[in-house]
């Protein structure tokens, strides 16, 4: 029966994960409304969880795509990590 579960979960087809810009904006849309005075104690809650739960999904979109740029700089079978950003000329 067990391996029936695990076999049904291996199946299951994967939600397509929200778009980063989407989840930041929402992630300051929670943080703005958690800045308001007179938020209630529950209200509060649910949106620190929800928060959470945003903050944890882009760390992990950022660690993804840190990962696809570290691999499209691999020189042989070493990886450089190349600065990416505004510093960057």
């Amino acid at each position: 029966m067990a391996a029936e579960h695990e076999k049904h979960k291996a199946g299951e087809q994967k939600t397509p994960e929200v778009p980063f810009e989407k989840s930041l904006a929402e992630l300051q849309q929670i943080i703005n409304e958690l800045e308001q005075p007179g938020v209630p104690l529950e209200r509060a809650l649910e949106l620190f969880e929800k928060g959470v739960q945003l903050s944890e999904t882009c760390r992990r979109q950022l660690v993804e795509a840190e990962t696809r740029i570290e691999t499209l700089l691999k020189r042989g079978q070493k990886v450089i990590p190349q600065p990416f950003g505004p510093e960057q000329k």
